[in-house]
């Protein structure tokens, strides 16, 4: 009796890795599995055997980003909110095309995409966490989002590249963190 191919979490990460290129490169609609299995070197049936299908596929790639994200700012969490901000745009900046497909708004559109609600809002908790110490408790969520318009806003306009006067934008980014010190400060 053949035994059962088995797939593992290398080949699950190329085809997400691959189907992110993809789709921030043409858009959802407009890739195939044929497609993704083809540039990973694998099989369709690979890909139904990770995740069920086309939908599924695209919702785990935005999963995966979010996680990814979240590990990030987990990680900063402990030395602040400003390091948070810096971890922002680190991880974007290392991985432009999934911010733009989290963020972008590709895959909201695209039929059963939606990710788990619970893995995307847990990439702010770290966050609100930092924020909770510097706010009232009934002011957290409107800081939180008030901090991640800023930061967010400055890693989509560094990214698309649309300030083109900007030369700095290290320097750009600090002033965007000194805001939002000035704003939350330690002692409020």
């Amino acid at each position: 009796m053949a035994r059962p191919v088995s797939h593992d979490a290398a080949l699950r990460d190329r085809l997400l890795g691959i189907t992110a290129e993809m789709v921030d490169a043409k858009g959802p609609e407009r890739i195939s599995l044929r497609d993704v299995a083809q540039a990973a070197g694998t099989s369709t049936t690979a890909i139904y055997s990770l995740f069920g299908g086309k939908a599924r596929l695209l919702a785990a790639v935005i999963e995966h980003a979010f996680a990814s994200f979240g590990a990030a700012q987990a990680a900063t969490e402990p030395h602040g909110l400003r390091a948070l901000g810096r971890a922002y745009r680190d991880w974007a900046t290392s991985n432009p095309a999934l911010y733009r497909l989290m963020f972008g708004g590709a895959l909201a559109t695209a039929d059963d995409c939606a990710p788990d609600p619970a893995v995307t809002s847990s990439a702010m908790a770290p966050l609100v966490r930092a924020l909770s110490a510097r706010v009232p408790e009934a002011q957290v969520t409107t800081a939180a989002l008030t901090v991640w318009a800023q930061v967010h806003g400055a890693v989509s306009l560094e990214l698309a590249g649309v300030a083109s006067g900007v030369a700095d934008w290290d320097a750009a980014y600090t002033a965007v963190l000194d805001a939002v010190e000035r704003a939350f400060p330690r002692d409020a």
